[in-house]
């Protein structure tokens, strides 16, 4: 191959990456979810009869919740378990938040407030909750979510397996009076909750969901707890009990109700939030190539490669193919590949994502009524959360690289959208 075609050879196995990866993983998701469905979901009533309720202790960190405090611990003290207690740890709120904590504290004898002076950031709100708490299982939600009745008794229902370290929970939307907020919840379907399913599957989880999982505390011990320097604690908790070769799972029957931000601006300090927590972990855990004895973190290490490698590998294609645009080099543009060639290849993905999107709903459909509806507005998926979620790892990246060593991951009080 002579000089001069190289680089457009380079371009044409570029844009075949970017377009095949994509795909690839698209039914990747979509068999495991379905291998998770008819293996645990099918045919499972709505509630579960353990054969022994452990004790068990519900985590609140809170950090300037004062309007959503109250529903939460009202529904957490409306759970169907037999025996539990609350601990609220609310750090360094500046609003309201500790006042109605302890107004209901003064209510409810299952409820112990503890107050930190100042903002020290969830990983250790979590860790002085979990040394303060009196049982071997932890449960730990945001200070902003509902807790479905019967979710600490599905969570419990996995921790008879003494491998198990610990288990996340659904997460559902309770905020969608915007378009934003109704394509969240076909998100959380058809992309979070679909993902995690195929990785119960596949043996390796790679995030329990901050807002609701459960613990085994002897597990969260012998890792240390939350590293208080992660800016994504829940990734990172993840990852150092898989390495210490516990369990974690996924529970879909776990429900619980949480508000997500439903402006743009809010939507990408959450993601970018999100991509910059991805990369931390993706960088402290390369070693991870090292050790033989955890080999089972390798797939879910070498996707999260891939998956930055394509987002830098699609934002070298679009600048390309601006440049050669803007030069009138459309012959050039042309011999870039599938990418640039085939006005098919974007259509063929979105049709993907269609199916992904139609298949998710469908399975949350018996934890959600009339999810069908918001179908039609998810379609809009590709064209806004695409390139919102490529423009954050494109930053988010960098400031993970970046990142001063050590340095504290405190709160930052994130939209919370409009309740409805």
């Amino acid at each position: 191959m002579d000089t001069i075609t190289q680089p457009w050879a380079l371009l044409h196995a570029i844009s075949a990456f970017v377009f095949l990866y994509p795909l690839a993983m698209t039914h990747v998701w979509m068999v495991g979810a379905l291998l998770y469905y008819f293996k645990w979901e099918h045919g499972q009533p709505e509630t579960i009869a353990l054969r022994h309720y452990p004790p068990l202790s519900i985590l609140l960190p809170c950090h300037n919740e004062g309007d959503n405090v109250q529903d939460t611990i009202h529904w957490l003290l409306q759970q169907q378990y037999p025996c539990f207690e609350i601990i609220a740890i609310n750090d360094g709120s500046t609003d309201n938040t500790a006042h109605y904590l302890n107004q209901l504290a003064q209510q409810h004898p299952q409820l112990r407030v503890v107050h930190l002076a100042t903002n020290q950031g969830k990983a250790m709100a979590l860790r002085m909750g979990a040394l303060l708490s009196s049982h071997e299982f932890l449960v730990c939600i945001d200070g902003d979510a509902l807790l479905d009745v019967h979710a600490c008794s599905w969570l419990m229902s996995h921790f008879e397996s003494a491998h198990v370290g610990a288990v996340t929970g659904n997460p559902r939307i309770r905020n969608r009076s915007t378009l934003l907020g109704k394509i969240q919840v076909g998100e959380f379907s058809s992309i979070v909750g679909m993902i995690k399913r195929a990785q119960r599957i596949y043996g390796t989880v790679f995030s329990v969901s901050g807002v609701v999982a459960a613990f085994r505390k002897s597990a969260l011990a012998q890792v240390d707890f939350w590293s208080t320097d992660m800016i994504t604690e829940d990734v990172d908790v993840t990852w150092k009990l898989q390495r210490a070769s516990w369990e974690v799972r996924f529970e879909s029957h776990a429900k619980c109700w949480i508000l997500m931000p439903e402006t743009l601006a809010g939507l990408w300090k959450q993601r970018l939030r999100w991509a910059q927590g991805g990369a931390e972990v993706f960088l402290r855990n390369l070693d991870v190539f090292t050790h033989w004895s955890q080999r089972h973190m390798w797939p879910v290490l070498v996707e999260l490669g891939v998956s930055l490698l394509w987002v830098y590998s699609t934002a070298t294609l679009a600048v390309v193919a601006l440049w050669l645009l803007i030069t009138g080099q459309t012959q050039q543009l042309a011999q870039g590949g599938a990418f640039f060639s085939s006005h098919n290849s974007f259509f063929i993905l979105v049709q993907a994502s269609l199916a992904q999107f139609a298949l998710g709903l469908l399975l949350d459909s018996r934890y959600e009524k009339n999810l069908g509806k918001i179908y039609l507005r998810i379609i809009w998926y590709p064209f806004v959360y695409w390139i919102l979620i490529a423009f954050a790892t494109l930053v988010g990246f960098p400031k993970a690289l970046f990142k001063k060593k050590g340095q504290r991951a405190v709160w930052i009080s994130p939209d919370r959208g409009f309740k409805s």
